[in-house]
């Protein structure tokens, strides 16, 4: 029986304890706290721990196998339901989502939301989602190379970003005979694989301190011999992801001198991390004097689930992450995201397909309805 997970239940709350229970139970299932074939506690444990009821308790874990997360079996208690090996139960299992989804697309419909809207903000709690069962695995190094290369698959590394994951979840959806890789790998890291013949497409957005330019300044330098198109995906707010209410009054990167406040930070390599610290030196504040600096993680995702548990008060995210989480945003400043695509590979099938939903009105205006991302030229493409 699982020893780290617990419930909590409010009597003050406006939902019954048991809705309560099953709340808790599913929550943690999908947060891959609790795996299938993991036993619960029997009703009566579970009752004396809490200090309700046992009705209760046999009320919520009926609720729960009637939904099929879990199964309860005469004196062998009752577990996490495994929802893979039965073919049959697979089917009730994804046919009761279909129905779960299609309810609440139709009630937000009706309230007059847009298809758009609603795939926004779909993709923006999915991706939080996906950060928070990931629970802080890193993607695996690609060894795969150019020569052994089909021509329906593709492999991205990039720079976390949520426009990157629509595009990708789309092309999925529209050829799902096609294999796509991702690995965050942060900006420089995907030139180096484009470099190194290990990629096929690199998500950039890399300032460069001298021109202030973006990304086409790295090409030069890091790419000088190879012919590249440049895709712009999308503009998109850069700024400070800070807990809600902004408790530590956090107005300016300059509070990142204060000893009382703590930095979540992205990766190395990442576009961000070079942002961060570009501005920094800019200040004249040491990297080494900000606490928390070498906290590092892969994603904008898991810098606003980090302040949102408290592990830190501040990280340099875009606005969307901070929103999809419920924390506050202070913008700084609009960065620009770009697909860098060798020109060999641009002409493929694959990129044919992609490119195809990059430049549809349908995929800027899910983007858009993201926040805090601007699409008013995404598609264009520069030859360099």
């Amino acid at each position: 029986m699982i020893q780290d997970f617990r419930i909590i239940t409010d009597e003050a709350s406006s939902h019954p304890l048991f809705i309560q229970i099953v709340e808790q139970v599913k929550q943690a299932v999908a947060n891959n706290r609790l795996q299938p074939g993991e036993r619960l506690p029997t009703v009566r444990q579970l009752a004396q721990s809490l200090g309700v009821n046992p009705g209760t308790v046999a009320r919520a874990y009926l609720t729960l196998e009637q939904e099929k997360i879990v199964v309860s079996h005469r004196g062998g208690g009752t577990k996490v339901a495994d929802q893979s090996n039965n073919p049959a139960i697979a089917k009730r299992h994804w046919n009761h989502l279909s129905n779960i989804v299609n309810g609440h697309i139709l009630e937000a419909l009706s309230l007059g939301y847009t298809p758009e809207e609603l795939e926004a903000v779909f993709s923006l709690h999915l991706a939080r989602w996906r950060e928070e069962r990931k629970e802080g695995k890193h993607s695996i190094e690609i060894e795969t190379q150019d020569s052994s290369r089909i021509e329906n698959e593709i492999v991205i590394e990039a720079s976390h970003d949520l426009a990157l994951e629509l595009l990708i979840n789309k092309l999925k959806a529209a050829c799902p005979e096609m294999k796509i890789q991702l690995n965050h790998s942060g900006s420089l890291g995907g030139l180096v694989a484009l470099q190194k013949g290990r990629a096929d497409l690199a998500g950039i957005h890399l300032l460069d301190e001298e021109t202030g330019e973006y990304n086409y300044p790295y090409l030069k330098h890091l790419l000088p011999s190879r012919k590249m198109a440049v895709v712009h995906l999308a503009y998109r707010v850069q700024g400070l992801i800070l807990a809600k209410n902004n408790p530590k009054r956090i107005r300016s990167l300059e509070d990142l001198r204060r000893r009382e406040v703590t930095l979540i930070n992205r990766q190395t390599g990442s576009g961000t991390r070079v942002l961060l610290d570009f501005e920094l030196h800019k200040l004249g504040i040491e990297p080494s004097k900000v606490n928390g600096y070498e906290h590092e993680v892969n994603t904008h995702i898991a810098v606003a689930l980090g302040v949102s548990r408290g592990e830190a008060d501040v990280g340099l995210g875009i606005q969307a992450a901070a929103e999809s989480n419920g924390l506050d945003f202070l913008p700084l400043l609009k960065e620009r995201y770009d697909l860098v695509i060798p020109k060999e590979k641009y002409k493929s099938m694959a990129m044919a397909a992609l490119l195809k939903i990059i430049k549809s009105a349908d995929f800027k205006e899910v983007v858009a309805n993201i926040g805090g991302y601007d699409t008013s030229q995404t598609g264009s493409t520069t030859f360099v």
